[in-house]
């Protein structure tokens, strides 16, 4: 059996290349999906597994290892396309429009909906959910008072960015401290001072950009005619609130969240039968396949014909291709060639939190996968945190950075794909407006050259014993700020 070699850096940096590439003709050229590109970085990859020493056997091992990771977020996926679709037949999304449109300020429509959707993701734990729900309506009722769609858009993901990085019931915000020894209460506390300077200037920002459409473009006979088409189609009725009402009661009680999903798409449907008469089988049928909207309108049948679980079958192949690159890179180590490469170079404190950041990036471009960009950077540079006496929040501070907000800006990763289906936005002309997920990498290396929140600590397992002493005794120790 042959040897296995080490990667070299060309050999990390050429599925890469294949990739960028690829998306760019994608985007630019081809005007198609990432599943190609995705596919040509996988064909790259594997050959330099191969050529490395990696039997195939093993290479389809490490693909399969890396969509094994995903598989939970797989099934939210459906769930939430079922959910959907459901919820829209209910009119329980149709009544949020409806009442939004009467009730909302043009004028603080932006800041409000980052706001609300924030603190609905912080309490779901969840900004798939808050995308797939509340986001349609306010995406209806935004283009319905005349702002673009995309700025729409990302005023409703800068609310799920937040609560989602805040959230204890966030898997990502889970996830990340537990890998780097740390809990996730001193976590969050240790991120908000990333997350809430980001968020409160995001917030601004679209408060200065609301007032600038609010004053130009509202048009008042264009809401009146949603509303009164809703109301033609559709049961309006209050009740119908008790869904989101339902919602926030089994998050709150931290019940699992794929049987709350599954329970709130059957509630949809249940609702559906009751308040607007449908039957059995068109519920089953808007489960599968989504709801088709026909109300005459062209802007609420756009956004209204939306869910079913086949609609989620895009995004799952993307997920399934982007984690089974990345699958391989990890396998194969050319992860770990580029990473080291980072590490080897970050001699000072900030330089180490922007190789960190840089670095999970560099994974969350490759891979499209959050999961993959908080884990691996997490397993790399845990010991060296504590070697260089830093508590390791820092790090799991960044490995958020990068996992939970960074990968919003890579145009093929799973969350903006998925957010962008859902909303209806490119998501090319929905990036540049996500000003929260440029600021919290921008401020945690700012942090990191300045010490500004860095926290100190000593790791017993990292100190060498004196020679005089045969009992040494170490005392952990907490210097900066929580």
């Amino acid at each position: 059996m042959s040897k296995v070699k080490n990667p070299t850096i060309i050999d990390g940096i050429l599925p890469l290349i294949v990739l960028v590439v690829g998306a760019l003709l994608s985007i630019l050229v081809w005007d198609t999906s990432m599943l190609v590109p995705l596919m040509l970085s996988i064909v790259t990859a594997a050959i330099i597994a191969i050529r490395l020493g990696h039997p195939w056997t093993k290479v389809e091992g490490y693909m399969i290892n890396g969509v094994r990771m995903v598989l939970s977020v797989v099934f939210i996926l459906m769930i939430i396309g079922a959910l959907v679709g459901t919820w829209i037949l209910s009119g329980t999304i149709p009544t949020l429009i409806f009442y939004g449109l009467n009730i909302i300020n043009p004028s603080f429509f932006l800041p409000m909906v980052a706001i609300i959707a924030g603190i609905l993701t912080l309490v779901l734990g969840n900004g798939f959910i808050t995308a797939g729900t509340v986001g349609i309506a306010f995406m209806v009722i935004g283009q319905g008072m005349g702002f673009p769609a995309e700025i729409v858009a990302a005023a409703v993901v800068t609310g799920g960015l937040m609560g989602d990085k805040l959230s204890p019931l966030c898997d990502t915000t889970i996830t990340a401290p537990a890998i780097v020894d740390t809990d996730v209460y001193s976590h969050i506390k240790h991120m908000l001072w990333d997350t809430l300077p980001a968020y409160f200037i995001s917030v601004i920002i679209f408060w200065f950009i609301g007032n600038k459409y609010a004053s130009n473009t509202v048009n008042l006979a264009q809401l009146e005619e949603i509303t009164a088409n809703l109301a033609n189609v559709f049961t309006i009725t209050p009740v119908l609130f008790l869904l989101p009402i339902i919602t926030l009661i089994l998050i709150v009680k931290k019940f699992p969240v794929i049987p709350v999903l599954t329970t709130l798409a059957l509630l949809g449907g249940i609702a559906s039968i009751i308040f607007q008469g449908s039957s059995v089988a068109l519920v089953v049928q808007t489960m599968t396949n989504g709801y088709v909207a026909d109300t005459n309108i062209e802007l609420l049948d756009t956004l209204l014909t939306q869910g079913g679980i086949v609609s989620m079958s895009g995004i799952i192949l993307l997920v399934v291709f982007a984690t089974a690159l990345g699958g391989i890179y990890e396998g194969a180590g050319l992860f770990s060639v580029l990473l080291d490469k980072m590490i080897e170079k970050a001699k000072s404190v900030g330089a180490l939190i922007s190789a960190t950041i840089f670095s999970g990036l560099l994974i969350g471009f490759s891979s499209g996968a959050l999961y993959l960009a908080i884990i691996l950077p997490g397993r790399a540079l845990v010991g060296t945190y504590k070697e260089r006496g830093l508590d390791t929040k820092n790090l799991s501070r960044c490995l958020e950075t990068v996992g939970s907000v960074g990968i919003y800006l890579v145009p093929w990763g799973v969350p903006i794909l998925f957010v962008s289906s859902v909303l209806g936005v490119d998501p090319i002309k929905l990036i540049p407006y996500l000003f929260f997920a440029f600021l919290v990498p921008i401020i945690n290396i700012i942090y990191g050259f300045t010490g500004f929140t860095i926290a100190k600590k000593d790791y017993p397992e990292t100190i060498k014993p004196r020679e005089e002493s045969t009992t040494p005794t170490y005392i952990a120790t907490e210097k900066a700020i929580d």
